[in-house]
């Protein structure tokens, strides 16, 4: 990392996101001299500690002052982002957004390190976009593949964690298993319907086509990632009562036959992805394991029987890292090193 040290602030600080992103700049020795956290009046009051030092949780309000921060680092709501966004990047700090307030704004570039780093150096707003935790983990894996053909066409399954929701989701799934084993009705709250024992076939809200929010994002966010409007994508989104770490079922068609091999030795070399490929030996990626790690996972990686020329492979990640806090925190450390202005 540079020498010089940069005034950092978290907004939403108390947040499962904004927990993992002090864990994340901590693991990842992020070069800090100084960090603010904000939250809501809540929030405001409450201390974390970080390195060492014990910080105070400043509410955000429109008279919070971020004269001093360089990066801002939010994840507190799109509603939230959109009101403050002008009031955190006023004095020039780049705010790297993990909702989707901005997500879509051509204005605002939407940005994986490991596909499309570059992008992130035309911000005419100050704004850069976190992308949705399930296109993050899908374009990691799918970058590879483009580099050895256009991808034409993806579907892909999800089946999301619990963390997807926020930490309260989490508890809620947690204690749903405490009281159906207490002979109690479970509490439903978080989620449309009961998740222990079960999966909700629903993340978000549908929309008119009857796809979810969810499921039009991983569309509309791969197809600005990878500046290609004609790739095709359908998306089927499912909760399942998994605590974190979500799993994707993803099959692949280019516009140029590619083979196991190639896409293997594709992938075995490509930044931010892991290789767990091993069926036999039933060795293949499983969100009990990947909690808490920072890579995708790759395996069950295999011919596509219905299209020739095509691959199926299954994925995992952790959607409080890789997912969201750990891909913010590396299109920051990818400024530091390749935009002059933090030179």
């Amino acid at each position: 990392m540079p020498m010089r040290k940069y005034n950092v602030a978290i907004v939403g600080a108390s947040g499962a996101v904004g927990q993992e992103f002090l864990r994340v700049l901590d693991e990842q020795d992020f070069p800090i001299a100084g960090l603010r956290l904000f939250g809501s009046g809540r929030s405001a009051g409450q201390h974390y500690c970080f390195r060492g030092r014990d910080i105070e949780v400043e509410e955000l309000n429109r008279d919070s002052d971020f004269s001093d921060v360089e990066i801002a680092f939010t994840s507190a709501g799109a509603s939230v982002s959109r009101e403050y966004a002008d009031i955190i990047t006023r004095h020039g700090a780049v705010m790297i957004d993990n909702s989707s307030a901005f997500r879509m704004d051509p204005d605002v570039p939407l940005v994986v390190p490991e596909v499309n780093a570059a992008d992130a150096l035309d911000r005419p707003r100050g704004i850069i976009g976190n992308p949705n935790c399930t296109t993050i983990q899908m374009l990691v894996a799918l970058k590879p593949i483009a580099g050895l053909s256009r991808i034409r066409r993806v579907h892909v399954s999800t089946y999301q964690a619990a963390s997807g929701a926020g930490a309260a989701a989490m508890a809620e799934l947690q204690e749903q298993y405490a009281q159906i084993a207490r002979g109690e009705a479970p509490t439903v709250e978080k989620f449309s319907a009961q998740l222990a024992y079960n999966l909700i076939p629903q993340v978000d809200v549908f929309m008119d086509n009857d796809y979810t929010k969810e499921e039009m994002k991983m569309l509309n966010e791969t197809r600005k990632i990878m500046h290609d409007d004609e790739i095709a994508l359908s998306a089927m989104c499912v909760r399942v009562p998994v605590l974190r770490a979500h799993s994707e079922a993803i099959w692949v068609e280019c516009e140029n036959p590619v083979t196991v091999g190639q896409v293997r030795e594709a992938m075995s070399v490509a930044p931010g992805l892991v290789l767990m490929d091993e069926p036999a030996e039933g060795v293949y990626p499983m969100p009990l394991d990947m909690a808490g790690k920072d890579p995708v996972y790759v395996g069950r990686l295999r011919e596509d029987l219905a299209v020739p020329g095509g691959v199926t492979f299954w994925t995992v990640g952790d959607q409080i890292k890789k997912g969201a806090a750990l891909n913010a925190v590396q299109i920051a450390q990818w400024l530091l090193h390749n935009d002059p202005v933090f030179a």
